[in-house]
């Protein structure tokens, strides 16, 4: 998905990224996340522009899922390319996460 890692680099690029470059940056990464560690246990959400099932365990089907990760799309750009950390993150409570496994610093960064 080259459009994918384009709009990552422009939006890191960027001092306020466009909404665009955001919103694809933001899918991408999701993807990139759930490939990199598959499974349906968790839900990351990143409103208004991802969500993604990943890691493994026990598989969620309908409703709220038992282990949510939430934050806001600037967020999860630092996150995921490793310019915030995930405890950094959790400490400013710029990400919510409950339930199980839910520790993403396993996984990150992602690009």
């Amino acid at each position: 998905m080259g459009e994918g890692r384009a709009a990552v680099a422009r939006a890191l690029a960027a001092e306020v990224p466009e909404a665009a470059d955001l919103r694809t940056a933001c899918r991408y990464l999701c993807e990139e996340l759930a490939s990199r560690a598959p499974g349906r246990s968790v839900e990351v959400r990143v409103p208004p522009y991802a969500a993604v099932q990943a890691i493994a365990g026990p598989r969620h089907t309908r409703g709220t899922p038992p282990a949510v990760i939430e934050t806001d799309p600037v967020t999860w750009l630092g996150l995921a390319t490793g310019r915030v950390s995930w405890e950094e993150a959790l400490a400013s409570s710029a990400v919510s996460a409950s339930g199980e496994r839910t520790d993403l610093a396993p996984f990150l960064p992602l690009a």
